[in-house]
């Protein structure tokens, strides 16, 4: 336990600085691209708000990652399934922040998850199609309810506010509600993607969920900061124009969507659901054949669909080295 310890904080605290810097970074990404929020103001607003969230509404979502999928005597019994559970997400994540890509880091570490489970004949396979089905269902509600907003609703409300109020009324307006559609969005990545890198330890015994998601919240601010503004800069600019409207629906509707998540204890993917909703309204401003050429996209969608895939086999395949080699012995614990 000894050596288990350190080395699992070490690399949970590794997952949740990437965590911060790609996952709750494109919580921002849409206020960022409309030039309402330096990256600075960004940055520095996840980094309090996911702290919040994961310390007041992470319980539910740390208990499914901790013993929900995988009973909590696999983890806490074999340390080598933890370590598989944590380097599998952090070379996916830390792959994705370098390319720049606003990767599901839910999809990464779940399916590692899923891996072991299979390995190990402890899955609850139940529990696993509930959550893949909610990532199914989540984004494309967020498309869908931003791809209307765009095409039948956005010039009906630009209307209504010009016909209402002055130009320096409606800033005053906009500038309160985007600030408070992208709290709303950080605070609930704290509450869902807090389990994301603690999960695994909760599952060990090492630490207490309540412990565990102030440290999360802690390191996914940290990532915000100091490496969010990568992908800031390809959800926000790269994939369509942003204006102020745009970013508040594409923000409170992830909000809700991603509250709603956490409330069920279902770990979902924060940029998996804010990049649908703005890829939602360029398919209502630009087309579908236009945004479907759209490299970045492309890459995005690729990223979504090969990961799950990806982290399941390498997550089995390292298991079973690990039995065969009794990597737990020789950790000593």
């Amino acid at each position: 336990m000894n050596i288990a310890f350190p080395i699992a904080m070490a690399l949970s605290t590794l997952l949740a600085l990437n965590i911060g810097a790609n996952n709750s970074a494109a919580s921002m990404a849409t206020a960022y691209g409309a030039g309402v929020r330096s990256k600075r103001e960004a940055v520095i607003l996840i980094a309090v708000f996911a702290l919040m969230g994961a310390f007041l509404a992470g319980a539910r979502v740390i208990k499914t990652l901790s013993g929900g999928l995988v009973p909590e005597s696999v983890l806490s019994s074999h340390f080598d399934l933890v370590l598989i559970v944590l380097i599998i997400a952090i070379f996916f994540i830390s792959w994705a922040n370098i390319i720049r890509i606003p990767i599901a880091t839910t999809h990464a570490i779940v399916c590692a998850v899923a891996g072991v489970g299979l390995y190990s004949h402890a899955l609850n396979v139940k529990k696993f199609i509930e959550i893949i089905s909610w990532w199914i269902i989540t984004p494309f509600i967020a498309w869908s309810l931003n791809y209307i907003a765009g095409r039948y609703l956005y010039f009906r409300v630009l209307r209504f506010l010009t016909d209402r109020y002055s130009e320096s009324r409606i800033r005053r307006i906009l500038g309160f509600l985007i600030t408070l559609s992208g709290c709303s969005i950080a605070f609930s990545a704290g509450s869902n993607h807090a389990a994301t890198s603690i999960g695994p330890l909760v599952g060990m015994g090492l630490i207490s969920p309540s412990f565990g998601a102030v440290l999360a919240g802690l390191g996914m601010g940290l990532g915000a900061i100091l490496l969010g503004g990568r992908v800031l800069e390809t959800v926000g600019k790269e994939i369509t124009e942003i204006c102020t409207l745009r970013a508040i629906s594409v923000e409170l509707i992830g909000a809700i969507l991603i509250l709603i998540a956490s409330v069920f204890g279902i770990p979902v993917s924060l940029s998996e659901i804010t990049t649908a909703g703005v890829i939602g309204f360029s398919c209502a401003n630009q087309g579908f054949s236009a945004t479907a050429e759209n490299r970045h996209v492309v890459r995005i969608a690729l990223f979504w669909f090969v990961i799950p895939f990806f982290a399941i086999g390498a997550s089995y395949a390292l298991s079973s080295l690990s039995f065969k080699y009794g990597v737990t012995a020789m950790l000593g614990f």
